[in-house]
């Protein structure tokens, strides 16, 4: 069965109160259960507690149009909290709302209220405390959850449908949501196979049926797992922290950069030029199974709901925001050379 269908099977059982879709067969959790202990002796994991980042960001531009600051949440795991890194404007909130605050030319707030080692479950409580009615609900939502799901075996139907609930709540109090879905578990170094490929599929699984979920709700989605996959694999010392499975400041830096267009685009303030698909790098409209599945093996790539609907269902505009250079824009010295992200 296709990663579109099976992910489409997840998000519609998710929708409707279905039961749990299982990857797996009872033989291969047991291969991956024994592989996960070998694994956690190797990876180790850290206890030190992220950095707190919330403040405002971009003060130079407090006095320019006399604005109130754009609010900017974030939710999530150890990953949207910054474990890994010591500084709080290496996390991935503070670089975020940096990012956000020099595009819009106008002061951002940030609050945090991602924990470590949180799963899908803990994202109600998380709602409950950006939505408290004593003050005002965030301009946008980034929400970054799902690894650990995949780890310790969360039925994915559970997974997404608990997602939902938590984009459906934001939503309703006026908040743009952007999901970085699960990233690529088969990136982590010390994990080797058959883990490696179980955790692998999973993962990227997951981000697929996040995606179809996210969008029809309509939030938008920004694929991390083949961003945090080859890149990590071809660098990990450089984009894992020391405890081989957090990223590092620049790790952290890569997802952050990929997302900020996205989260930019929610709040109207990217170029509308670049808001047009480009089929030359393969973008356009695709029915949102078939683009949550593309999406998932091309990191930076964003889904959004689009407003074309077929028989079979909502379609969704895909943009790959990591733009690679088109034959005609290759240095003819370098033909192979893989640009870097924007």
């Amino acid at each position: 069965m296709s990663r579109a269908r099976v992910a489409r099977r997840i998000a519609t059982a998710a929708a409707f109160g279905g039961g749990g879709i299982s990857l797996l067969g009872g033989a291969a959790v047991g291969v991956l259960l024994t592989e996960v202990r070998l694994a956690k002796r190797v990876v180790g994991g850290s206890d030190d507690v992220p950095p707190r980042a919330d403040g405002r960001y971009g003060s130079a531009f407090a006095h320019q149009g006399g604005e109130p600051p754009l609010r900017l949440g974030f939710l999530g795991d150890s990953t949207a909290a910054g474990q890994g890194v010591h500084r709080a404007r290496e996390t991935p909130g503070a670089l975020l709302a940096s990012g956000l605050a020099a595009v819009a030319e106008r002061p951002v707030k940030l609050v945090n209220v991602a924990l470590p080692g949180a799963q899908s479950d803990d994202l109600d409580r998380q709602v409950s405390l950006l939505t408290d009615p004593a003050v005002p609900a965030p301009d946008v939502a980034v929400i970054m959850i799902g690894a650990n799901d995949v780890t310790r075996r969360m039925p994915l139907v559970t997974s997404v449908r608990l997602l939902s609930d938590a984009v459906r709540r934001l939503r309703a109090a006026g908040t743009e949501v952007v999901v970085g879905t699960c990233p690529d578990l088969g990136s982590v170094e010390p994990v080797y196979q058959p883990l490696r490929w179980l955790a692998r599929r999973a993962s990227r699984q997951l981000a697929a049926a996040q995606t179809i979920a996210v969008v029809e709700l309509g939030g938008r989605t920004v694929s991390l797992g083949d961003l945090l996959g080859p890149e990590f694999e071809a660098r990990p010392r450089e984009l894992f922290g020391p405890d081989n499975y957090h990223p590092s400041a620049e790790g952290y830096a890569t997802a952050a950069m990929a997302m900020l267009p996205t989260v930019c685009a929610t709040l109207n303030l990217w170029p509308e030029a670049d808001e047009r698909p480009d089929a030359r790098r393969g973008e356009g409209i695709l029915p949102v199974a078939q683009a949550a599945a593309e999406a998932v093996s091309e990191g930076g790539t964003e889904v959004a709901a689009a407003s074309e609907a077929g028989p079979r269902g909502r379609f969704a505009l895909l943009k790959r925001r990591r733009r690679r250079p088109l034959p005609a824009e290759q240095p003819a010295s370098t033909p192979h050379t893989t640009p870097a992200a924007p």
